[in-house]
């Protein structure tokens, strides 16, 4: 490090220990001055943002890291930063506001700084460094700020998949599952586990996949269904894909696709009337008052 670079250093150090209160203030301040841009958090979480930031910074500035690492390896720091933009990230506010967040404390900072020198030469050295240490926090930010938001949506997603996945209690050891739309890798996985568990839940013989709502039906589609009818089987219990209208039919014999090993129903209604009789259930589906 430079004799240049540890004066800036030390400035800057000096400048947090000496206004930590006012840097933390005019930061909120200059954050809430976005607030039109969609900054969303509101002033006490800012400043409490702003306090335990500037307390990390302090430290990451008096310990030994390059000037480089000290937001990406300085641990407090680090997750001082991540905190922030994952908490606008939540929020849905854009990356670029949530880095013009972090990047607003160069203006705060600076002037502190300017506070307490008037060396010309030191307050430029004070203002490259400043610079150096908040672009790679803004990257940092931005960065903390899109994997959030990827894994904010994978989660949604996946919870889209299970309420459009639900599996339904028929009748007694009887499960189904109605499909819409279109069944890739994905929302089978999601079929499966979820069938899986209710069929361990519920101590279900038979599973029923109605496919009434799946528009078409290719090789792809086909294996889906057949893995899902599989993992059923390896659970001890016995699976009837329903919903196999005339078009579906035609599609599935012009493909080539083999589905002799799996029962096949028309309807739902035809499907259930099998499951009753693969659970020797007829007697009880017809007697007067008969509960599920």
């Amino acid at each position: 490090m430079s004799t240049t670079e540890a004066t800036a250093r030390n400035r800057i150090a000096g400048a947090l220990r000496a206004e930590a209160d006012d840097i933390a203030d005019r930061w909120v301040q200059l954050q809430l001055a976005q607030a039109a841009s969609g900054q969303g958090v509101g002033e006490s979480a800012l400043r409490e943002e702003a306090d335990g930031l500037l307390s990390a910074l302090r430290e990451g500035l008096e310990g030994d890291l390059p000037v480089d690492r000290v937001f990406t390896a300085h641990r407090e720091l680090r997750q001082a930063v991540t905190e922030l933009s994952l908490r606008r990230a939540q929020r849905g506010v854009s990356p670029t506001v949530t880095s013009l967040a972090v990047l607003a404390l160069k203006e705060a900072l600076l002037e502190a700084v300017q506070r307490h020198t008037r060396d010309t030469d030191e307050l430029f050295a004070a203002a490259v460094l400043t610079n150096r240490l908040l672009d790679i926090a803004g990257a940092l930010s931005f960065e903390t700020y899109v994997d959030g938001r990827e894994e904010i949506i994978r989660r949604q997603s996946r919870q889209l998949l299970e309420v459009s996945t639900p599996v339904v209690r028929l009748w007694r050891q009887v499960l189904a599952v109605p499909l819409i739309g279109t069944l890739d890798t994905t929302r089978t996985q999601v079929v499966m586990e979820n069938l899986l568990e209710a069929i361990q839940e519920h101590e279900a013989l038979v599973a029923i996949i109605d496919i009434t709502g799946v528009p078409t039906v290719d090789t792809a589609v086909a294996q889906h269904l057949m893995q899902t009818v599989n993992a059923v089987r390896l659970m001890g219990s016995d699976c009837v894909i329903s919903g196999i209208r005339p078009p579906i039919a035609q599609t599935i014999a012009q493909l080539g696709i083999d589905l002799s090993t799996i029962l096949t129903r028309a309807t739902l209604a035809d499907a259930l009337a099998t499951a009753v009789q693969l659970t020797d259930a007829a007697p009880a589906l017809a007697a007067p008052g008969a509960g599920q």
